[in-house]
């Protein structure tokens, strides 16, 4: 660090300068001014970091100065001197974030305490501001990757609050807003089928930069690749263009993004284009509605530029969306989320009554995805669905669960109970396994080291957990079960055999015979020798 002393008297500078031990404190250079103007020409060419200066000098005060350093550097730190006790110049001071003001002559320890202050604070903020510079840095390297999956959240339809939303589109740097925007969708054809294995992400890289460029004069592109291996844009118009014709110039920018595809990348693409919609609420709507057109129009056909109609409003159509929305059941199954795993069902259930109360074909798509999810879960477990259903099966075997929405609730809630209560059982089965480990482990080595730690490494678990797991089960801790298999076994030991007591002692993992003796009257309300001699 660097510091400037300035003062009119050249003997407090010099003194001040010379003969002061400031590298203790880590400053590594001592500038001398001996005027305002001076110090501020040594300001211009020098890394200051600290001003320790007089109040009052000729042409300009200490203050001023301040007030002339604060217009180009705010983070310098100044020290006032002053042979004045002056209320109005320590006020000043403190408005121009002085941090402090001494009374001349300061005590060395003043002076120092001051100028260690002054670093202290300096340090904190550069360390706030590195902190700062380091999040921004990993920030921008993974701003890719964060934008990517954030829209691939939205085509998906996870929600967020309007102020989340604006948060993340302000921190990721996307000139996005609430508002009309449309969606592109495409499709990389065969020809770039040769790149499946090496070069695929560059091949998607480039398309996307092709189309940042080409799209990019007439709306703000956010494009990602998406999970069904489609390139999906989202397009928002920006404020310096006419809205006047959208439809056909982004149709004509789609044909020149196809067409420079073609030319340098040697490939084609198939291009589906929403009509405009409001986001972020409808963008997963219009993103479903795009994904349909490539299955159900443009299918095989290569080289297609196509716009999606209006929506069609007909309830016999459409897409049940609660069992879909993430997370998916499986999920939350293997999750064991038994409490969200309901709330879904109770979701998918209220839409198929609110939606498609009429339409078998939905009630049959939410029960095949239930049952397979129930399914996947019971074979995870190491069962099969009849050897835990039972009699329960058949309703699911014959198709009777799916004929209407009423049975299918009742057969899938009473399913869930049922995988409940074998999850339930199989970790009482767990658990009772790690006690029965634990038990025979310290019966079979109780002369050995039984510590919690050594029965903890025995069974794999964390101390802790164990304890936990220990007392869930059997209701009382380990160390009463150690203490308790110890007595009971220095029992046995002194009726059936003539061993010594200090023998017992070390066959039950006690080191120090009287304190053996100790507890074992502390338990029975007689020394061992009394026992043996009693009985």
């Amino acid at each position: 660090m660097q510091m400037i002393i300035v003062d009119d008297e050249a003997h407090w500078v010099d003194n001040l300068s010379m003969h002061k031990p400031w590298h203790t404190l880590g400053i590594e250079q001592v500038h001398k001014a001996y005027s305002a103007h001076e110090a501020l020409q040594i300001l211009e060419t020098h890394p200051i970091d600290i001003v320790i200066s007089d109040i009052l000098m000729p042409e300009m005060t200490g203050i001023e100065l301040i007030e002339r350093i604060r217009l180009f550097d705010k983070k310098i730190k100044c020290i006032i001197l002053s042979g004045h006790s002056d209320f109005e110049f320590t006020k000043e001071a403190v408005r121009h974030q002085a941090v402090d003001y001494l009374l001349k002559p300061p005590t060395d320890n003043e002076l120092f305490d001051a100028v260690k202050a002054a670093i202290d604070q300096l340090n904190m903020e550069w360390e706030s501001i590195s902190s700062y510079e380091h999040t921004l840095y990993t920030l921008r390297e993974n701003l890719p990757l964060l934008r990517g999956q954030l829209l691939l959240d939205a085509l998906q339809g996870h929600r967020m609050p309007a102020d989340e939303w604006s948060r993340k589109l302000e921190n990721y740097g996307l000139p996005f807003h609430f508002g009309e925007c449309a969606l592109l969708l495409v499709r990389m054809e065969e020809e770039f089928g040769q790149y499946k294995n090496n070069g695929q992400h560059l091949m998607e890289y480039a398309i996307i930069n092709i189309a940042e460029e080409i799209i990019g004069e007439f709306a703000e592109v956010w494009g990602v690749k998406e999970e069904h291996g489609y390139l999906a844009f989202l397009l928002q118009i920006k404020e310096d263009q006419s809205v006047v014709g959208k439809e056909t110039r982004l149709e004509k920018l789609a044909m020149k993004l196809q067409y420079k595809v073609k030319q340098f990348l040697k490939g084609s693409l198939s291009i589906v284009m929403t009509e405009w919609f409001r986001f972020p609420d409808q963008l997963p709507d219009h993103y479903r509605q795009a994904s349909a057109y490539f299955r159900q129009i443009v299918g095989d056909e290569q080289e297609f530029i196509m716009r999606v109609g209006d929506f069609e409003h007909d309830v016999s159509k459409g897409t049940l969306d609660a069992i879909h929305m993430p997370p998916s059941l499986i999920n939350l199954l293997e999750g064991g989320r038994w409490d969200a795993v309901e709330d879904k069902l109770v979701a998918v259930f209220a839409e198929l009554d609110d939606r498609w109360s009429e339409s078998w074909e939905h009630c049959m798509e939410a029960g095949h995805l239930i049952a397979s999810s129930f399914t996947h879960l019971a074979h995870r477990n190491g069962y099969t669905l009849t050897k835990l259903l039972g009699p329960e099966i058949e309703p699911l075997q014959s198709g009777e669960a799916f004929s209407s929405i009423s049975k299918l609730r009742k057969w899938s809630l009473g399913v869930l109970d049922k995988l409940k209560e074998s999850t339930s059982n199989d970790i009482k089965d767990i658990r009772s396994l790690y006690v029965k480990k634990v038990q025979d482990y310290a019966e079979k080595n109780l002369h050995l080291d039984v510590s919690l730690r050594a029965l903890a490494d025995h069974v794999n678990l964390h101390p802790t957990h164990l304890s936990k797991i220990y007392k869930i089960e059997t209701g009382e801790g380990i160390s009463e079960y150690m203490s308790s298999l110890r007595m009971d076994r220095a029992r046995h030991l002194l009726k059936t055999t003539d061993k010594k007591v200090y023998q017992i002692s070390m066959d039950v993992g006690y080191m120090d015979p009287a304190y053996f003796i100790k507890v074992f009257k502390r338990q029975f309300g007689v020394t061992p020798q009394e026992y043996r001699d009693g009985n």
